[in-house]
């Protein structure tokens, strides 16, 4: 008899701070959280006003449960309270391994931290205001930028004749960061290679906000390419390899 081993998903809890963003960044949160394992916990957290009209709707339309807030208070918000607790709670229960808060609030960094120290995994799906102190207290940061609404006109023709702009693609860059990661895995590896793969994770690491597509390559292979002090190579079929050029042939090229 054959014994096939259990493939064991993460598990995985989207948080949402209601009182921080908008509803239209609730499918981004999904589509992201949907590579690394299974949604077992989608809450959204905010006060009555909150809750009410476009919220109530994506909540309802994407499987969400509402975690209603009121203020007891004015000025105070207990919804950020309540998300604190219950992904803690989750936790401790052992009913997520990772946890998707989506927030550009700093206040949360310290809760991204509680569950990191006790092996969670913290993924923040976030918009460009969100401070560098909650992007870099977890393991991933996604930045979620709103879509451009097209202007209004009275005039249906003209919105039919006008050209939406052509956003161009990012200028493509070199980040130093690349280079000095390569220094350092590969400086503690005898052949002096590390993998692409380990490459990737250490600059995800230390940059939850790293992306090559940010410098305007379309993957790290591609961007590990352009540079005339690295090497890149495919090693006995397990995949791409990096290296620094030997000085001699940067002082060549």
């Amino acid at each position: 008899m054959s014994v096939q081993s259990a493939v064991v998903e993460t598990r995985i809890a989207v948080l949402v701070d209601c009182d921080n963003t908008s509803p239209e960044i609730l499918e981004y949160a999904l589509r992201v959280v949907a590579q690394f394992g299974r949604v077992v916990l989608r809450r959204g957290y905010g006060n009555h006003a909150t809750l009410a009209n476009r919220w109530q709707e994506a909540l309802v339309r994407l499987a969400f449960t509402p975690c209603l807030q009121y203020q007891y208070a004015a000025g105070k918000n207990t919804a950020d309270i309540a998300l604190a607790l219950d992904a803690m709670e989750a936790m401790f229960d052992a009913r997520a391994d990772a946890f998707c808060l989506v927030t550009s609030d700093s206040d949360f960094a310290y809760l991204c931290r509680k569950l990191r120290e006790r092996g969670a995994t913290v993924h923040i799906v976030g918009e460009t205001k969100t401070p560098d102190a909650l992007r870099n207290a977890s393991d991933q940061f996604f930045e979620w930028i709103p879509p451009e609404q097209p202007p209004e006109s009275a005039d249906p023709a003209k919105q039919k004749a006008a050209v939406a702009p052509v956003k161009a693609p990012p200028a493509k860059r070199r980040p130093k960061a690349v280079i000095r990661a390569v220094e350092l895995l590969a400086g503690d590896t005898p052949d002096g290679w590390v993998g692409l793969g380990a490459l990737g994770q250490y600059l995800k690491r230390t940059d939850p906000a790293f992306s090559p597509k940010a410098f305007g390559h379309a993957a790290l292979s591609d961007m590990v390419r352009t540079y005339p002090d690295l090497v890149m190579n495919q090693l006995n079929g397990t995949g791409f390899w990096v290296s620094l050029k030997p000085k001699a042939e940067t002082a060549e090229a």
